[in-house]
């Protein structure tokens, strides 16, 4: 039986409900985006080299945590449909296989942070401290990631059910954590020992450990929509192909502008070490910009899928509208701020004088870019609730490859005075929204006639009852269900 956490996807006011579910996510990625840039502004104020040394590694971190939030979203779409559809023991599966796929990251995380932190970080940099204090953050991080990569699948296999609360308790627990034991471990408090980047490594792996034993435990012991503990469990490649088919956009969303960063690094390199802190400081600030639109999308993204699994067009649509609505009213406010006080925002971190006469102006070049993303997330966001994953990653790979050429041609008619390799960033969000954006408007159309002709088939041609408020085509909760939707 279908509980009533998710049948509210199919009842309750969109605005309301969109609202609801995203304000928790909302939260926690404010609390992830604090989560990520405490450690920079503690190393900040211990040294302009330990500042340094997080942002150059700070893109390999990130593809850490792309692993983890690509099984998630997988798992979590795939289970929204699941339920929309009434198969509950597909999504119980579903959530079974996503947490076999998290074992493997771990190991894969492992093998990483083993092997091929130090030469990363030696290619970047000549200066042995920000060496040293790169590789020991880095390493620590990648070797003891499991908490932060069970964390954000259990998360999202709560989120797909409608359940927010836990995923932004979860995310607070982590962040305070974090937040209290960096200054400690990094300025040697007390009895703790003077440990600089270390120092802050340790505190951000035991802050996401305690967060991975609230959200787990939240799923083992409470009641959910979702059973991961079913009998005769096997790792099944046909639902390990599906959750990667539709979590490899969101996969590639972080691992992608990952790989992009450590090339523009590379291009940055010419420029100095504090073009590429520069850069390291602007992603730990957008963070708090680009954070809450990923929120809104997190609670969107299984009302979508939901209304897509049941056939809600209308829901759908409007549920689309609306969540656009709101990523650009977050983006516009990022944009004011960048725009009006850079020089303020890359002072928190440090106050090097050749820092803050470049910080402001990639800071402003940058966030032109702000407006022209909102559209291109909420897109993507539609593309994977529809299970369109290849649609989203062609949108997510063609930022990311214009981006590229785009910092290499603009490095050649720069100086080190007049950088205009910032300017890369709006020019790869304003081609690839003028694509994609009347693509994806034919792919919804496409897939819902789709969707409506199954319909048709499974039911017959005849009226069928709806929520208020729904398209007239809905399948109703004891419709038969198509096993290749």
């Amino acid at each position: 039986m279908e509980d009533l956490r998710s049948k509210k996807m199919a009842t309750m006011p969109v605005k309301k409900l969109l609202i609801s579910m995203s304000l928790p996510a909302i939260f926690s990625m404010l609390v992830q985006a604090v989560y990520n840039v405490v450690d920079s502004l503690y190393l900040g104020h211990f040294s302009k080299e330990a500042l340094t040394a997080v942002s150059i590694v700070f893109p390999l971190q990130l593809l850490v945590g792309a692993l983890g939030i690509g099984i998630g979203v997988g798992t979590g779409v795939y289970i929204s449909k699941s339920l929309g559809e009434g198969r509950n023991d597909r999504a119980n599966r579903a959530a079974q296989n996503g947490l076999f796929m998290v074992g493997i990251a771990i190991v894969i995380a492992i093998v990483l942070g083993l092997t091929i932190v130090k030469p990363f970080v030696y290619s970047y940099t000549e200066d042995q401290s920000v060496r040293d204090m790169g590789v020991s953050y880095l390493s620590t991080c990648m070797i003891f990631s499991f908490g932060m990569l069970i964390e954000l699948s259990t998360s999202k296999i709560l989120q797909a059910t409608g359940n927010m609360r836990v995923p932004m308790f979860t995310q607070l627990i982590g962040a305070v954590v974090n937040i209290i034991l960096d200054p400690f471990f990094i300025f040697g408090i007390g009895f703790f020992p003077r440990l600089g980047a270390k120092g802050a490594a340790i505190a951000t792996v035991i802050g996401q450990m305690c967060a991975m034993a609230f959200s787990l435990s939240m799923l083992l012991f409470r009641k959910q929509d979702v059973k991961i503990f079913e009998r005769g469990f096997r790792p099944s490649f046909k639902f390990m192909g599906r959750i990667l088919r539709v979590g490899f956009p969101s996969m590639l969303i972080m691992a992608l502008p990952s790989f992009t960063t450590i090339i523009v690094n590379v291009v940055l390199k010419r420029f100095g070490d504090d073009a590429i802190t520069v850069l390291g400081v602007y992603f730990k600030l957008q963070s708090f910009i680009f954070m809450p639109v990923f929120g809104l999308t997190q609670g969107g993204m299984p009302i979508l899928s939901y209304n897509y699994g049941a056939y809600y067009r209308d829901r759908f649509s409007e549920t689309f509208r609306f969540m656009l609505t709101l990523a650009l009213s977050f983006m516009a406010i990022g944009l004011i701020l960048f725009q009006s006080i850079p020089q303020y925002l890359m002072q928190m971190f440090n106050d090097d004088p050749n820092l803050v006469a470049m910080g402001p102006r990639a800071m402003r070049f940058i966030s032109i870019s702000f407006l022209f993303a909102a559209g291109g997330i909420s897109i993507t966001t539609m593309m994977q609730s529809i299970g369109r994953g290849f649609t989203s990653l062609l949108i997510t790979i063609s930022r990311q490859v214009i981006i590229i050429p785009a910092a290499y041609v603009l490095a050649l008619l720069s100086t080190p005075d007049n950088i205009w390799v910032w300017f890369a960033y709006p020019i790869a969000e304003i081609v690839t929204l003028s694509i994609f954006a009347p693509i994806s408007m034919k792919v919804f159309k496409k897939e819902f006639n789709k969707r409506r002709e199954v319909v048709r088939a499974m039911q017959g041609v005849r009226e069928m009852s709806s929520p208020v408020g729904a398209d007239p085509m809905a399948v109703p909760a004891d419709a038969p269900k198509d096993e290749n939707s």
